[in-house]
């Protein structure tokens, strides 16, 4: 078991990706080499108590990067890598929710505070999506405004609609699981 925030970098389509994890669960992925990301990973850390952040080897971030490789070549739709979240109630319940997006579709800030019971929260439904923590594995790029817009992304909009162009290519493929 990792008593500490284990950092790895990965290559992706979409440029680097730093994952990390905590007691042997994926816990966050930021865009970026760990060089570019490790401050705020840190920061992030800090806020739950995990202080001690490293580059080190964790199984589970070695699965956490062959899923995601799968993902980006189109052969997997869903993570069940193990995850550890961290935030609050609400920021759970929209994570929760944005895991019944399916796959290559979107849905509007709006339809997810309906969904979560708190129709009128939309601007709050955003700041959670923003704060997601995993992003890819919870889709929060399959957000979009209500007008149909693409607004707002962590790794930039250039990410977001490469994600979403993903899936769209990819949505009608026959994916093989064993």
């Amino acid at each position: 078991m990792t008593t500490f925030l284990a950092m790895a970098e990965m290559d992706s389509p979409i440029g680097p990706l730093t994952l990390a994890a905590h007691d042997d669960k994926l816990c966050h992925i930021a865009f970026g080499t760990v060089g570019e990301a490790e401050a705020e990973i840190r920061a992030w850390g800090e806020r739950y108590g995990l202080t001690d952040v490293r580059v080190a080897e964790a199984p589970v971030l070695n699965e956490a990067a062959a899923q995601l490789e799968d993902y980006f070549a189109g052969r997997r739709r869903v993570f069940d890598v193990p995850t550890k979240w961290f935030g609050t109630d609400f920021q759970m319940k929209v994570w929760r929710a944005l895991l019944t997006i399916p796959y290559g579709e979107t849905r509007s800030y709006k339809d997810i505070a309906r969904q979560i019971g708190k129709p009128t929260a939309v601007r709050a439904v955003g700041g959670a999506n923003h704060c997601n923590p995993l992003p890819i594995l919870v889709p929060c790029h399959r957000v979009i405004g209500a007008s149909g817009a693409l607004v707002g992304y962590g790794g930039g909009l250039d990410k977001k609609i490469a994600l979403l162009r993903l899936e769209r290519e990819h949505r009608n493929a026959v994916v093989v699981t064993e």
